[in-house]
């Protein structure tokens, strides 16, 4: 177990962290730079995958952001044809989105890049250091609420 009281301990987790995240963006990060975008667009797209035809008021409350906030990177997406916004089915003032097939194929060539990486370290990390990766990225996510 990790001393966290120790100011040396806490600096070497948090190195840990800071570079395993930016080693786990940094191909999606070229990707998504070449087309003029961001990490908030990853995010996007990401969850509308996740959760095919979601609401922007389910989005908005799973990226934790103000509609304002949200607006103009989804707008983006929308006017680059990687995302609709089509009209409820039973609720015609209700607005879902989904991605385009380009939308799609965008995500999954993000994805895929991230689960690479993910699968590789898994390998070499072993069954319970995965397993305590989930704990502690579900731990993090603290009281975040997911749609399923």
């Amino acid at each position: 177990m990790l001393d966290l009281k120790n100011p040396s301990t806490q600096q070497q987790a948090m190195e840990a962290f800071f570079f395993g995240y930016q080693a786990f963006t940094a191909k999606a990060d070229e990707m998504l730079e070449r087309r003029g975008l961001s990490r908030v667009h990853q995010r996007i797209v990401f969850f509308i995958a996740r959760y095919p035809n979601l609401s922007v008021k389910e989005l908005l409350a799973l990226l934790g952001v103000s509609k304002q906030a949200l607006n103009m990177p989804l707008r983006q997406l929308q006017d680059m044809h990687l995302v609709d916004s089509v009209a409820s089915q039973t609720d015609k003032r209700k607005r879902l989105l989904e991605l385009t097939a380009e939308g799609a194929k965008f995500e999954q060539a993000l994805r895929r890049e991230q689960v690479k990486l993910l699968e590789r370290v898994f390998a070499e990390a072993g069954e319970a250091a995965v397993n305590g990766w989930l704990a502690v990225n579900l731990a993090l996510g603290g009281s975040q609420t997911y749609l399923e």
